[in-house]
């Protein structure tokens, strides 16, 4: 499979290794200093950039008929007008907060544990989530997935990073250094405290989901997500 990575930092760094590993051909390292030459050559694209360039390497993807797999975060106020897009190109898009299979299932938990937990008012739900310091969105997109669901299932006005004692759901959200990613969603009540944690050791589990979604993703029309990749 022949790809082109839209985005070469540290993530693009690592999907490259992998990709190599599992036999594939990297055709394209996009950067701010170059251009697009060679895209057309791409059975797919992998966009891990920044939020300032997703929605451009997101549309040269589905108007030239490549299919096209974003990871980047902090751009999403754009989703639904490349969705729109991706269909009227008959084009194949996935877009995802975050592409390890560890988190995909901690979505799926955390949509189960939510609704279990909905029966019970004495309890008091908020999140954290901690990443590096060069993380350039607060809070992060996988934080913001998790939380779409539970403001969703409590019926909370939205969600906040900077007031706790609101009817939104509020998420604490820390940069230190030298953390891939660390989320935790708790329900607190007078009583005790439940609590679910994803920790991601590297960025291995992440790029190594990009690239899955990818093999997966050629030959096929449409809009997806990882829960169609995993069948979750």
């Amino acid at each position: 499979m022949k790809i082109a990575l839209l985005g070469y930092g540290k993530m693009g760094q690592v999907i490259e290794r992998i990709a190599l590993e599992r036999g594939h051909e990297i055709i394209l390292k996009k950067t701010e200093d170059n251009s697009f030459d060679g895209l057309l050559n791409a059975d797919v694209a992998i966009d891990f950039s920044v939020p300032t360039a997703a929605v451009d390497n997101i549309s040269e993807c589905l108007h030239n008929g490549i299919p096209i797999v974003s990871g980047t975060t902090g751009w999403l106020t754009d989703y639904d007008a490349m969705v729109t897009l991706c269909k009227s190109k008959n084009g194949a898009f996935i877009y995802g907060s975050n592409f390890s299979l560890g988190v995909n299932l901690f979505f799926k938990l955390n949509e189960n544990l939510a609704h279990l937990m909905s029966k019970f008012s004495q309890y008091n739900v908020s999140m954290e989530e901690i990443h590096h310091t060069q993380k350039l969105d607060k809070p992060s997109g996988t934080a913001i997935t998790l939380a779409n669901e539970l403001v969703s299932t409590f019926n909370k006005s939205g969600w906040s990073i900077e007031n706790p004692e609101t009817d939104a759901l509020f998420i604490d959200v820390k940069r230190e250094d030298a953390v891939p990613g660390t989320h935790s969603v708790y329900y607190t009540s007078a009583v005790d405290t439940i609590e679910i944690k994803h920790t991601a050791h590297n960025r291995d589990g992440f790029a190594l989901g990009a690239v899955i979604a990818s093999e997966w993703l050629v030959n096929k029309k449409g809009v997806y997500t990882m829960k169609d990749v995993l069948e979750l």
